[in-house]
């Protein structure tokens, strides 16, 4: 089983410092929300987003939503050997049924996201196909209790994957960890839960690239063992 994590990602609510600059309000009036309903997206606010701290991992929601579409109709995931999580920069885990179908159109998945806000659960009155929780990513890991936890980065150590992936096919639990953000390294305390770090490229790769080629290199390596 492979459970993957977005990791750090850039997904949040609009800061309480930016709810009331009158880009974000104008906004709001439009889409008829509070501004602290509203995600955060440096697509639209960039200058805004530019200045608040740790600015260049925050308001990249894109991110999420295409990693998450490349992810979750893979053979993979469909025959049961997928778990997602998207953890945020603030420490709340995403946990995703996955039998999940988000929506393909970026602004509808958006509004998902802003009910799963509000409402910590979608849908909010039955079984929860998304489900947020305030969880730091070691309680997570606790959680999971894998057996192998790879960081993906830029400064890991270079690996085939596919052999890589291959090795580790006897394993029940393993954990790979991508980061969900644009830019910047991961914190020290996300570098510190991994029993590898790799890196798969000798040029930094867009998250769903790597989410992609992993999820592959996994499905390779189980699936050739099965038959």
């Amino acid at each position: 089983m492979l459970f993957l994590i977005l990791a750090e990602s850039a997904l949040e609510t609009m800061p309480a410092s930016l709810q009331n600059e009158p880009a974000v309000r104008s906004l709001a009036k439009r889409r008829k929300k509070a501004p602290s309903r509203l995600i955060l997206d440096s697509s639209l606010f960039p200058s805004l987003v530019r200045k608040l701290p740790m600015g260049e991992k925050r308001g990249r929601p894109d991110i999420i939503h295409i990693s998450l579409l490349c992810a979750l109709r893979t053979p993979l995931s469909m025959e049961g050997h997928l778990k997602v999580y998207v953890h945020t920069l603030d420490d709340k885990i995403i946990d995703i049924d996955p039998t999940v179908r988000l929506p393909r159109n970026y602004n509808r998945f958006i509004g998902l996201i802003e009910q799963l806000y509000e409402h910590s659960q979608v849908p909010p009155n039955s079984k929860p196909l998304l489900a947020l929780k305030n969880m730091s990513l070691p309680a997570l890991l606790r959680e999971i209790n894998p057996e192998k936890t790879i960081l993906f980065c830029e400064e890991g150590v270079r690996v085939d994957l596919n052999d890589y992936m291959r090795n580790l096919s006897s394993l029940s639990r393993v954990v790979a960890m991508v980061g969900g953000f644009p830019h910047g390294s991961f914190s020290s305390q996300t570098e510190s839960l991994a029993d590898d770090k790799i890196s798969i490229y000798d040029r930094p790769l867009e998250a769903w690239t790597v989410v992609s080629r992993v999820i592959y290199s996994y499905e390779l390596a189980i699936f050739r063992k099965t038959e």
